[in-house]
């Protein structure tokens, strides 16, 4: 199993975090990673998400878990298993604050070989964590 993975401590509660996160087509404000989100945040539907890393492509993920304001999960890859991406987004309590821990998991007979091929992508959760540090805080 690989994963990669960035946590953050916002200064906001966690159901004021949620609004911001849950707000997909406005993560190009905050988040200078991600230039487009097509498609509607609810459970089973599909997104369609642009980055900056990979301008030419856009990776398609379904909804396939929404918990306000604690968890989302999106899962991406091949058919049958053969490569899967799951995309946890959690929120907790922590003090007075929420912390947000964004993790991706690949699994899948081909996970091993395409992992490969994968960027590092702990620069750019750490820099999805960041923004959604300032927009969640900034937005009491």
């Amino acid at each position: 199993m690989r994963s990669f993975e960035a946590s953050s401590l916002i200064d906001a509660a966690p159901d004021v975090v949620w609004v911001v996160l849950t707000n997909v087509s406005a993560w190009p404000d905050w988040n200078s990673g991600v230039t487009k989100v097509d498609g509607q945040l609810a459970l089973g539907q599909k997104l369609s998400i642009t980055v900056k890393a990979n301008p030419g492509r856009a990776f398609p993920v379904k909804v396939v878990e929404l918990t306000a304001p604690q968890r989302m999960v999106f899962r991406g890859g091949m058919p049958l298993g053969l490569f899967t991406g799951l995309r946890t987004y959690t929120l907790a309590p922590e003090g007075t604050g929420t912390r947000f821990t964004m993790r991706e998991v690949y699994t899948g007979l081909l996970a091993g070989l395409i992992f490969k091929s994968i960027p590092d992508l702990g620069p750019s959760f750490r820099q999805f964590a960041e923004g959604l540090t300032t927009a969640g805080s900034s937005s009491l």
